[in-house]
């Protein structure tokens, strides 16, 4: 390179001899004596010529580089590239620094000398960061230019002082000279003399407009060393991920523009600004995407969301946020363990979502307190999340045909974590409650049928026998598990020694048909008021009409006697103690229990028959 460059200004030499005999007589004299005009163009043109002949041997940069008669080549080399993060050798790469933007080229294997296209970058955008020795690695530097940043490595130091000295020494001389380009537009332009004219009025009116001055009139100053260097700080703010100082910068910049007019420089710088403010957006857009890590909870995402949101992107922002969460949510329900026990997991699942609900919903309070239309967003999200842990509770309890008991505990879990939410003015019982009600019916009518089904069996084997239960100590737990269900005059049907004057199948049905109110009423809502409702009715229904049924075609006298007494516990006894407890766990007394008590007959059968119809 150095040996085309020597021969391109002998060549010059040789066109011109007396320009020659110039330079030498100044060099000789005092090399930083300015050129002549002649001597100027004529070393313009030698460097224009230069640069032409070594981007020659560049495949693939013709188009990107039309000719202009201001670029120039300023200093090229080798340099070796290195990956950023594991810092493993990358490529051999020639770096071409012209006055305007640097060009990166890949060295051709195949061709000695010569270099295919690889990057262009312009200097306003570029930043320039020397690395640390840390040998092995050393004589390293730095370019940042956003999205991406790149690692090269000098030869020696020296080499690596004078890449830094110059590629600093040639960006200020652009913003230098875009510094005055801006000053010479800016300064105003002095109007065309108007044509003489004749009509005396005319005179007034100039005098007129003269006293009234113009706000065009007024020049914005961008000579500023702060607004100069305005993009390139914004880079290199991009780039080292400092937001909130590139937030700030901008901040500044419209503060000292808000009030000024809009002139043709101050769209340019616009433009320029415009330019890292999607880009800034974009990165904090990544910040916030699903793809990142997920971990630290709802805080860590606060950084990039109060920038967004400076940045006047509430509503990205907010949306961004809450998918975020989103994500966050359900990652953290899938890596549940699904444990042997059903309530052990509901739990831990109840445990886990609800916690990163509140979290969430203290966080967007704090990141959100001002944008009161974002809170309509997050109910949006709160249910939409519900629907997810609702999908992932279903299948666990529902799914799996859990006993009605093992679900009625599940769903009290549920309710009792949900009421957490009230903590931030947030009730969504009422959500868990619609998404769960078709999962609650089913489990309501498949156990109904169980117990039909049960009752049915236990009756056509009925043979209207006393009970007699052995020993004392079955006797006193039969009187404990009937206390429980709410018979308290269970012993004026116990005789002597260990004899119950009830039929087993009678006092089976009282124990379940309890056990099944009982847990029904931990489901409860009013949505499943008239499910749970006919579903006793039902269950009812079976055992009076077997007993009416069996009282009309018995005929021994003394089984009678005994029907009768079993009919008259069901009636006297067991109705109004089903009846009383569902209107204290509904609220509200249930008309058709009543009828169920009141009637004697609840359905008639031919007497002549002698199978049970229900």
């Amino acid at each position: 390179m150095e040996a085309v460059t020597q021969a391109l200004l002998l060549q010059a030499d040789r066109d011109d001899p007396a320009l020659g005999a110039r330079r030498a007589a100044a060099g000789a004299a005092d090399p930083f004596l300015p050129l002549s005009a002649k001597e100027a163009a004529a070393s313009e043109e030698g460097r224009q010529r230069t640069l032409t002949t070594l981007l020659e041997k560049v495949e693939g940069c013709r188009d990107l580089l039309p000719e202009s008669p201001g670029k120039y080549l300023v200093y090229n080399g080798d340099l070796v590239e290195y990956d950023a993060d594991h810092m493993a050798q990358i490529q051999r790469v020639h770096a071409f620094l012209m006055n305007d933007c640097l060009l990166v080229a890949t060295a051709l294997p195949s061709r000695r000398g010569a270099y295919r296209y690889d990057a262009l970058y312009p200097l306003d955008g570029l930043a320039v960061v020397n690395v640390k020795d840390n040998p092995p690695m050393k004589d390293m530097f730095k370019l940042l230019m956003f999205p991406e940043s790149r690692i090269f490595q000098a030869e020696n130091a020296k080499i690596k002082k004078e890449w830094l000295e110059v590629l600093e020494e040639t960006k200020r001389n652009r913003a230098l000279s875009e510094k005055r380009r801006l000053e010479q537009e800016a300064l105003p332009r002095p109007a065309p003399a108007p044509p003489e004219s004749t009509n005396p009025f005319d005179e007034e009116e100039d005098e007129e407009e003269e006293e009234e001055p113009s706000a065009e009139e007024e020049v914005v100053d961008l000579s500023l060393e702060w607004i100069q260097e305005l993009p390139e700080d914004l880079d290199v703010c991009i780039a080292q991920r400092d937001f909130e100082g590139a937030v700030d910068l901008l901040d500044k910049l419209n503060e000292y523009l808000g009030d000024k007019p809009v002139s043709q420089p101050v769209k340019e710088l616009r433009a320029k600004v415009d330019e890292r403010v999607r880009q800034l957006t974009d990165v904090l857009v990544f910040e916030l995407s699903p793809d990142r890590s997920l971990r630290g909870g709802p805080r860590a995402t606060r950084r990039a969301v109060s920038q967004l949101i400076r940045l006047g992107q509430s509503t990205k922002a907010c949306e961004l946020f809450l998918k975020n969460r989103a994500a966050a949510v359900q990652t953290a329900i899938r890596q549940l363990r699904i444990e042997g026990a059903t309530l052990l997991y509901i739990h831990k699942l109840c445990h886990v979502f609800f916690t990163s609900l509140l979290e969430t919903a203290r966080e967007f309070e704090t990141d959100f307190a001002g944008n009161n239309g974002c809170y309509s967003a997050f109910v949006v999200w709160a249910r939409s999340s519900m629907r997810m842990f609702v999908d992932a509770f279903s299948k666990q309890v529902f799914d799996s045909k859990e006993s009605l008991s093992t679900a009625a505990e599940c769903v009290k879990v549920a309710k009792e974590h949900c009421k957490q939410l009230s903590e931030i003015g947030l009730d969504l019982t009422f959500v868990i409650h619609a998404l769960l009600v078709k999962d609650i019916k089913g489990a309501l009518q498949s156990y109904k049928d169980i117990i039909i089904e049960a009752t049915k069996h236990r009756n056509s084997e009925e043979m209207w026998r006393k009970m007699n239960l052995m020993t004392p100590e079955a006797l006193g737990k039969l009187r404990e598990e009937m206390r429980s269900c709410g018979v308290g005059n269970f012993d004026q049907y116990t005789g002597d020694d260990c004899w119950v004057n009830l039929s087993y199948t009678v006092v089976a049905f009282t124990k379940q048909t309890m056990a099944f109110l009982e847990e029904a009423l931990k489901l409860y809502f009013p949505e499943l008021h008239m499910v749970l409702l006919e579903s006793l009715v039902e269950i009812i229904l079976v055992a009076v009409q077997h007993v009416d049924y069996s009282l009309r075609c018995e005929q021994d006298p003394e089984k009678k006697a005994f029907i009768r007494q079993n009919a008259s516990f069901l009636y006297e006894t067991v109705l109004p103690v089903v009846e009383k407890r569902f209107e204290e766990g509904v609220g509200k007394p249930a008309k058709q229990l009543q009828d169920l008590r009141n009637a004697s007959r609840l359905m008639r059968v031919n007497p002549e028959s002698t199978t049970s119809v229900v």
